[in-house]
């Protein structure tokens, strides 16, 4: 029987059946993820209220937007940035079984990101979050998880490629596990996006450890705000950190590429250690925090996979604006 591949009818503009290409590319890629990760697909909110330690600080400085509906005329909401702590108090919820977990299709709006052929103010990902066991909060469970993502990201480039014509694979075989503190000891002199351009060239895939912990000349790579990823624990060679990015060499863009951000989340002591570091300890008393802190919620692991720049990549995209309608 021969393959059914998909063709694109002449009365269809570009723009269109680009649409029906990336909606078909998500769809794979959502389901193929929760079964790899034993993921269950749940529902989101597309704003949260505000003063409760919910919503993603992302680096720590953005500041969401934000009203005041009439049916809480007295209650600030905030649109969601990210779902990452959010998850986490659903995990709890649902009392989802350990190295089971959720997803969801996120919606969120950034409204400090710098507009660029890869940023808009509009943010789509796979929002995802694992409930596991202390025991799991090290290195090596955390490059598993990888490595389970990346394999989907693998299927999803070959599903493209075998759908869509002349489409081919690129990615390579493999993802590179690299921390920051060894790019930072390779390239003294380069800027952290400089780093990420050469790896990411040189590899074709990598997921670079330990994202917002100061290096070793004491800047961070990136920025991450102290309540939701662990980056400050001590793990191999001196190193620190339980998160990291999953970033592939773009061929279209010639440019590093963003893909992921995830890691395993804060626990009592990691929460109250990355507060003091950050001067933000006035933030232990916020409805979440006390949550953590009281070792009320479980353990994590989680992320985001952004359905956008994955269909930008895969569809081999100039820009951002070709698969999302954004503004």
């Amino acid at each position: 029987m021969m393959k059914k591949r998909f063709v694109s009818k002449k009365s269809l503009s570009e723009p269109l059946v680009t649409e029906k290409k990336v909606q078909l590319l998500k769809d794979y890629f959502g389901e193929v993820l929760m079964k790899r990760l034993n993921l269950h697909s749940v529902s989101s909110p597309l704003a949260v209220f505000s003063g409760k330690g919910i919503n993603d600080d992302l680096t720590g400085m953005e500041k969401p937007v934000h009203f005041f509906p009439k049916a809480y005329p007295n209650q600030r909401l905030e649109v969601v940035q990210s779902l990452a702590k959010w998850k986490r108090l659903k995990l709890a919820e649902y009392n989802v079984p350990v190295h089971q977990g959720i997803v969801t299709n996120m919606s969120a709006i950034r409204p400090d990101e710098m507009i660029s052929p890869i940023h808009s103010i509009f943010v789509d990902q796979w929002d995802w979050e694992m409930r596991i066991i202390e025991k799991d909060r090290n290195l090596e469970f955390l490059q598993s998880v990888v490595q389970q993502i990346y394999l989907t990201i693998k299927d999803t480039e070959a599903f493209v490629s075998d759908k869509f014509l002349p489409i081919r694979p690129f990615l390579p075989g493999k993802i590179t596990f690299i921390h920051a503190e060894e790019l930072q000891y390779r390239y003294p002199k380069l800027t952290p996006k400089e780093r990420e351009r050469i790896v990411a060239k040189d590899y074709g895939a990598v997921f670079i450890i330990g994202i917002g912990h100061p290096l070793a000349d004491g800047v961070p790579h990136d920025f991450r705000a102290p309540d939701y990823d662990d980056w400050s624990t001590q793990t191999k060679n001196g190193y620190r950190g339980l998160n990291g990015d999953i970033i592939v060499w773009n061929p279209v863009l010639k440019n590093a590429f963003e893909l992921s951000s995830m890691g395993i989340r804060v626990n009592r002591e990691t929460m109250l250690r990355q507060l003091k570091m950050t001067n933000t300890e006035m933030r232990k008393g916020l409805f979440f925090h006390t949550k953590v802190i009281d070792e009320t919620l479980p353990c994590s692991l989680g992320g985001g996979i952004g359905q956008s720049r994955l269909a930008m990549l895969l569809l081999k995209k100039k820009n951002i604006s070709e698969v999302q309608a954004g503004i």
